[in-house]
């Protein structure tokens, strides 16, 4: 059977994420056959497996940290958040339903456990050791005789926890302290140190306050890791977005595109390979005020499609984006942000929303139809379409994965973008301005990403620029290492390996 050791938090988006994945690569690089797990996800950003299944995209990053193919093991329950405090639940990477977040926590989710057991007893035959993440905190009383993320987790794998706290927010020794006192006893003997991550300032002045956490509590500080700034990995939580938004400065990027940041935004991951690029400035817009003048547009992938649109279209946005494509801003559609784009979408068997049909932002001749059967798999498809951002690239293969409900039909004045196993996929409008896909990924195709981007700057009047010396996987591989690096330099190492009994 593997050992496990756990990085819990004090709350969300403290970093347990990356965290997981930094252990993993070292671990990995030390020659152990190491793997990640995270029984339950709450999560948009979502990845398919190579056999169809869905589960959370920090798994499968976290599994490329470990030189692994991200399996459904690795996230045994997914859930994806689509509005009125509901979710979408996704088991052993199929989805069986939606549930109000009462009905999930009073009545299902501890019957979801026998499928963590048996994801954990198939990685722990597998494997050495196995990394596990919790979710939020694991001292929310009131869910905790129900929280199947955190502490019952490491009783399963009897695992030693190490609680993470975000210092750049404030209150981190409070969170850590408060955090440890409402755990139970015997779940507070297994947290055997902590983690400050995110830390600016200087460690010197920090030395009393760590010295009264470790007296306080009587466990170590493990670790403060100073903030790393352009990690080089996609956030798995929207909130990170906030911290983009109102950027509609270009900067030092040439060429400005700006993201859609839906209310229910949906693989957002999908973009972090065009803000790595030297030459792009990338910003996410909520308001119209926020849109500027950018060389275009992208509408995102959304987990309640109907309700996005509803929104764009109430707040302006819709409004904007029309008007901004009118004036010659190319628009385009990943996902969910495609069906946006069509004339019209229908949810009959309301699979996405009660709202049944509504008017699309008009931009591509298409219509969407939602079926309750959901779309999951990797895909190869071919660039089939001609026009400004396709000439040249036709017949060129290129790699994404589609998650998604429904079937969109394209009517007259457009043609198909992709062709997918021997049919059309995607759309281009007539003026090749605009158009939309099912593809996920589809930017980190470092071909089709730059000739993208030099589409735009010849739009700008500015030379087309070769692509970087290294492919989007080699980049994300050093990524990995930088960080990984970086961790095992600002925490004790060898007080973590010596709680793995390596």
């Amino acid at each position: 059977m593997a050992r496990a050791i756990m990085f819990q938090g004090t709350s969300s988006h403290v970093g347990k994420s990356v965290l997981v994945a930094a252990l993993g690569r070292l671990l990995h690089r030390d020659g152990y056959r190491v793997a990640p797990f995270k029984a339950q996800n709450m999560a948009l950003n979502a990845f398919v497996t190579a056999d169809g299944g869905e589960i959370g995209w920090a798994q499968a990053m976290q599994a490329q940290a470990c030189g692994l193919k991200p399996r459904v093991e690795m996230n045994p329950i997914l859930l994806k958040p689509s509005g009125s405090s509901a979710s979408q639940v996704i088991v052993k990477g199929h989805p069986i339903g939606t549930l109000s977040a009462s009905a999930y926590h009073r009545q299902h989710n501890l019957s979801f456990w026998p499928a963590v057991e048996d994801c954990w007893q198939r990685l722990s035959q597998e494997f050495e050791i196995i990394v596990i993440e919790g979710a939020g905190s694991p001292a929310e009383v009131n869910l905790a005789d129900r929280d199947i993320a955190n502490m019952r987790t490491a009783r399963l794998a009897n695992s030693p926890v190490i609680l993470v706290a975000d210092i750049d927010r404030g209150g981190a020794l409070a969170s850590l302290v408060g955090t440890l006192e409402l755990l139970p006893p015997e779940d507070a003997a297994r947290v055997c140190g902590f983690i400050l991550n995110k830390f600016r300032g200087d460690k010197e002045l920090l030395q009393p306050a760590l010295a009264f956490l470790e007296e306080r509590t009587g466990r170590p500080v493990l670790g403060v890791i100073p903030y790393l700034d352009a990690l080089g990995l996609p956030e798995e939580d929207s909130v990170s977005l906030e911290e983009t938004r109102n950027r509609n400065s270009p900067g030092s990027g040439e060429v400005h595109v700006v993201v859609i940041n839906l209310p229910r935004i949906a693989n957002f991951s999908d973009f972090q390979s065009l803000a790595e690029e030297e030459d792009v400035a990338l910003d996410y817009a909520r308001h119209p005020a926020e849109l500027g003048t950018p060389d275009a547009i992208i509408l995102p992938g959304s987990k309640n499609t109907l309700e996005d649109l509803a929104w764009l279209q109430t707040t302006g946005m819709a409004a904007a984006i029309a008007s901004r494509y009118r004036e010659g801003t190319p628009v385009v559609g990943i996902c969910g942000g495609y069906q946006m784009l069509g004339q019209s979408l229908k949810d009959p068997a309301g699979v996405e929303s009660p709202a049944g049909e509504a008017r699309g932002l008009g931009l591509l001749p298409v219509e969407t139809i939602f079926h309750p059967a959901k779309s999951t798999r990797q895909v190869t498809a071919k660039v089939a379409a001609g026009g400004i951002f396709f000439a040249g690239l036709q017949g060129s293969p290129v790699q994404g994965y589609e998650i998604h409900h429904g079937h969109t039909r394209l009517l007259d004045g457009c043609h198909p973008a992709f062709s997918l196993e021997g049919a059309g996929e995607g759309a281009v409008s007539a003026d090749g301005r605009c158009w939309g896909t099912y593809l996920h990924g589809l930017f980190d195709n470092d071909a089709f990403r730059r000739h993208f981007l030099n589409v735009l700057r010849q739009r700008r009047g500015l030379a087309p620029k070769a692509g970087p010396a290294l492919s989007l996987a080699a980049r994300r591989e050093q990524a990995f290492d930088r960080w990984a690096w970086w961790v095992r330099d600002n925490v004790e190492i060898e007080r973590i390996y010596h709680l793995l009994g390596i």
